[in-house]
């Protein structure tokens, strides 16, 4: 079966809405596969088919879910081959679109009930797709302060979005995200 087989993509979507269903009530270390396997409503068979344990179902899902956010930070250079914010357009910044996607998720990884770990985890996840922008060759002085820094402001934002509920649009997001980075050009 192929990985893009509607078949399988939608299996794999049900087990990683299980597994944050799961997630929500207990750590990914106490979630057992026959657990996963009757939120998802699916058999240990089809569980065992495409992944050997519940930290595969999580490590599979981080990624995708990473990927969507690279695929996101980079919007706004689909759009200019140099982002100059002081004319950056708030509907080109997708970062909080792809949040809201997964808003279950980041609910958990944000929750104060969960290891500290996922937040390194998403800090690092993050942290790579800076330091892997293009555009981040022209930066000067200490590299690993600098896109640090600019990590924990990005999730800074999300994190006080995720403290309101999640409330406000993603539009409105990126509108303070672009208020925020015009008054530091000043």
């Amino acid at each position: 079966m192929s990985k893009h087989d509607l078949r399988v993509v939608k299996t794999k979507e049900r087990i990683h809405y299980a597994l944050t269903e799961c997630l929500k009530e207990k750590p990914l270390s106490r979630i057992k596969i026959t657990e996963l396997c009757k939120t998802a409503n699916i058999n240990r068979g089809t569980f065992y088919f495409h992944y050997q344990e519940v930290g595969d179902v999580f490590m599979e899902f981080f990624e995708e879910i990473m990927e969507d956010l690279k695929d996101s930070y980079e919007e706004p250079y689909r759009h200019n081959v140099f982002l100059d914010v002081k004319n950056l357009d708030p509907d080109t910044v997708r970062i909080f679109h792809h949040i809201k996607k997964y808003e279950d998720f980041y609910s958990v990884i944000f929750s104060e009930k969960v290891s500290i770990s996922y937040y390194y985890m998403f800090f690092d996840a993050v942290k790579e797709v800076l330091e892997k922008d293009p555009h981040s060759e022209k930066i000067d002085g200490p590299r690993d302060f600098f896109f640090s820094y600019t990590s924990n402001a990005i999730i800074g934002l999300i994190i006080e979005w995720y403290r309101r509920g999640f409330r406000d649009s993603a539009e409105d997001m990126s509108r303070n995200l672009v208020f925020i980075l015009k008054k530091g050009e000043r």
